[in-house]
């Protein structure tokens, strides 16, 4: 058997287990596209119908009593953001009764001089007296130890914990929203909207995509079939009384120290208590396609891209799996089976381009007259042929809902953005996996952050 026979059974036996993998993780996400366009036609035929569309600002000024509501930021290394951020966020919000708990640590004094330069009485710094980075988890649970005493001091027991990171753009109707609706559930999340930047048109870029198809018809499929709503940790509120209860059984702490994920791992565990969650997409005013969603930047160069998407695949996938495993009915699992198969689809990535770079070799050898074999077997051929024509499908849903979010120019760059994360993918399912196996300890793996220049004067 000599090297030529060999390199076109490899390249079949690749393609032929990338395309069987990728016909049925697209058969998947049809069901989830049949499921969205059912109920949006539905609705849009019966509900609306009959009842006015809301709004952010109609919720805003429809009066009745606004709760105290704590906003929680931890940061780490924010000292070139969290300034911004805060000034930012106390001259927009539309609400008047609330008070934000920052968290930051003794040994990161830059991030606390940051934090008092922003001189507003609804700024509560709060110091983690022990040497920084622990985990974001644990600088939330010490958060929510500063927000006990001042309870406890204030008598103003908070209606809501509403979460952002240090780099978010909070929407100034967001409290507002969560003021009128967190009596129907126990944690309420908004979408979340990367915000486009310039300078790094493929990599920050791709989270555009990626956000305006998940938060656009993703969380509405897994409220639709039953499934918990996983918290992204921004734009995100949590009702007082279920976040006590996850603080009792955990000795006093609501958020999984030891967790890569925490955010994710806090809707479903409040899903588990069987409260409701609900995932609130709503326009912010009549006749504007703005809707009330947390903004920020994400991540400009690939190495940030990887480590971030890395913690979130290996808090989800990998560690995720064994701290939660499988329960609740169908919708549940199902969607916890989607969550986790992030390592999968990075292998079949993988094999799927390595089998196309070969193949290419192949044609290319046979094209110059060498001596090699180069055709595809009847299954392999249909399968390509019906995975050609769900992708486009595919290319089509993702291009659709970016455009709808940013314009079709960006809807648009989608098409070429999908192979940049698909690169992104694979990588950070090699460095989550590199992480998992060595069982090191967790720590706040976080990335650099910016703010957005025009609100940072």
């Amino acid at each position: 058997m000599t090297f030529a026979s060999v390199l076109p059974q490899v390249a079949s036996e690749l393609a032929l287990f990338s395309a069987v993998g990728f016909l049925l993780f697209a058969v998947n996400d049809l069901a989830v596209d049949f499921i969205y366009i059912v109920r949006r036609l539905w609705r849009s035929a019966t509900i609306y119908r009959r009842y006015p569309r809301a709004f952010g600002r109609t919720l805003a000024e429809a009066g009745g009593e606004q709760r105290f509501i704590a906003i929680f930021v931890p940061a780490w290394d924010e000292s070139t953001v969290i300034g911004a951020m805060l000034r930012a966020t106390v001259d927009r919000l539309d609400y008047g009764n609330y008070r934000i708990f920052v968290g930051h640590y003794r040994n990161d004094v830059a991030t606390a001089a940051a934090i008092s330069s922003v001189d507003d009485p609804r700024i509560e710094p709060v110091l983690v007296d022990e040497d920084g980075p622990t985990t974001k988890a644990d600088c939330l649970n010490h958060l929510y130890d500063a927000l006990l005493a001042f309870e406890l001091c204030s008598d103003r027991p908070a209606g809501a914990i509403v979460l952002h990171d240090a780099e978010d753009l909070v929407h100034p109707l967001e409290l507002a929203v969560f003021n009128r609706l967190i009596d129907r559930a126990g944690v309420i999340q908004l979408p979340v909207q990367p915000l486009p930047d310039p300078r790094s048109r493929w990599i920050s870029g791709h989270y555009c995509d990626e956000f305006a198809e998940a938060h656009a018809k993703e969380m509405v499929v897994r409220e639709a079939v039953g499934a918990s709503i996983p918290l992204a940790g921004v734009g995100c509120a949590i009702a007082r009384e279920p976040l006590a209860r996850l603080a009792a059984v955990h000795e006093g702490h609501p958020f999984a120290g030891i967790s890569l994920t925490e955010d994710y791992e806090m809707g479903l565990r409040i899903g588990e208590l069987g409260l409701k969650t609900i995932f609130v997409r709503i326009p912010a005013v009549p006749g504007s396609r703005g809707i009330v969603a947390s903004r920020g930047h994400f991540p400009a160069t690939f190495g940030e891209a990887v480590r971030q998407k890395a913690r979130w695949l290996g808090g989800i996938a990998l560690t995720g799996w064994d701290r939660m495993g499988w329960s609740g009915g169908p919708g549940e699992r199902w969607m916890r089976l989607r969550d986790r198969r992030g390592p999968i689809a990075a292998l079949l990535l993988l094999c799927g381009y390595l089998a196309a770079f070969l193949w290419s070799q192949l044609w290319l050898a046979e094209a110059l007259g060498a001596t090699v074999q180069v055709r595809l077997g009847p299954t392999l051929e249909t399968l390509l042929w019906i995975n050609l024509w769900l992708l486009l499908w595919r290319i089509a849903m993702r291009a659709l809902f970016t455009a709808s979010a940013y314009g079709w120019g960006e809807g648009i760059r989608s098409v070429p953005r999908l192979v940049v994360g698909n690169f992104i993918a694979i990588f950070a399912a090699g460095r989550a996996l590199t992480i998992y196996l060595s069982r090191m300890p967790p720590a706040w793996d976080k990335t650099r952050h910016v703010f957005p220049k025009e609100l940072s004067a």
